[in-house]
């Protein structure tokens, strides 16, 4: 019994030599010391041994079971070492690149066209996209039998609560608070129920607004002019064309010559040369009386324009709905 005994020694620290894993020395301990283990087995068989040998195969037991246990732990700490040596940074090695976000192209065009107006003296302004009939179209003498209103295609919340179908309302906001002279921009998202290649439902304006004592129709076209020019270059030619809007009199649209031909006429401008790209007016005097201004002694003029729109110009992009779907190689390229 005795030989059994060290040969289960022997085989026993043989394998805990070799094992490369917590798992495997789980195993081995089992295989040995469980309690069906072979070392287990040998001490149930104590009572076939003789009286006198019983002290001797006894103490030799207990013996090599200590010592398994502790050339278990031994290996056990061993595996844990050489594991913690493996997790150690080698600062020789090269760093690894950490990815960078990127601004969406339209929170980048918003900022360009921001910061070429704030050079100019304007101010931001902001206001509620969940808004009051009276503000989106009454205050900006659009009542309700006014045929404008069906070009809005208005998503309303309730009879007199509608989400904004644009960023004008804020011109009021700002008017009922502040006394002239005003110079503001309103950047921020508009709705309206249209859905196709160059509308989507949620979009993004910036309106402006200039009000004091002696502006006139040539101070807009200046700044309009100044405004185009940065944004497209100084080479960039632009037209303004007579046009309505009921907050405006007189109003007028501004085209520019087609960035994708140069004017000379494509499928993008109808083989027009032109591109229609914002609105503008000098403010109608029927909305001061609604803020408390006098229109004999203040002028305005205001002027708005699609976010979207400028973005698919200067970047070439022909499918609004690419800003909304969020396809990383899309957004990467900006």
């Amino acid at each position: 019994m005795q030989d059994k005994l060290i040969q289960i020694r022997d085989d026993a620290q043989n394998e805990l030599k070799r094992a490369a894993s917590d798992a495997q020395l789980e195993q081995i301990r089992v295989k040995y010391l469980g309690r069906k283990g072979l070392l287990t087995g040998i001490l149930r068989q104590m009572a076939n041994v003789s009286p006198e040998e019983r002290p001797v195969i006894g103490q030799l037991a207990n013996q090599i079971k200590q010592q398994i246990n502790n050339e278990l732990s031994q290996r056990q700490q061993q595996l844990k070492t050489q594991a913690d040596k493996g997790d150690k940074l080698d600062v020789t090695l090269p760093g690894r690149r950490i990815k960078i976000g990127k601004r969406h192209p339209i929170t980048q065009i918003i900022k360009e066209i921001s910061d070429i107006f704030l050079n100019l003296g304007f101010q931001i302004a902001q206001g509620p996209e969940v808004e009051w009939e009276y503000y989106n179209f009454e205050a900006l003498n659009i009542p309700a039998d006014h045929p404008a209103r069906d070009m809005h295609d208005t998503f309303y919340i309730t009879d007199n609560i509608l989400l904004r179908t644009h960023t004008s309302p804020v011109q009021i906001r700002v008017m009922e608070k502040i006394s002239p002279p005003i110079r503001i921009i309103a950047p921020g998202k508009a709705y309206r129920c249209d859905a196709d290649l160059t509308h989507t439902p949620m979009f993004h304006q910036i309106e402006g607004l200039l009000v004091d004592e002696h502006t006139n129709f040539a101070q807009l076209k200046g700044i309009l002019e100044i405004f185009i020019h940065r944004m497209f270059g100084e080479k960039t030619s632009l037209r303004f064309r007579p046009s309505f809007f009921p907050f405006t009199e007189p109003s007028a649209e501004i085209d520019i010559a087609c960035v994708m031909c140069s004017g000379k006429g494509c499928r993008v401008c109808s083989h027009t040369g032109w591109l229609e790209i914002l609105g503008a007016g000098m403010v109608d005097p029927a909305v001061f009386e609604n803020v408390g201004y006098d229109p004999e002694k203040y002028v305005g003029f205001a002027f708005g324009m699609g976010i979207e729109r400028i973005a698919m110009l200067k970047y070439g992009i022909d499918d609004i709905r690419l800003f909304f779907e969020n396809d990383i190689r899309f957004l990467n390229q900006f």
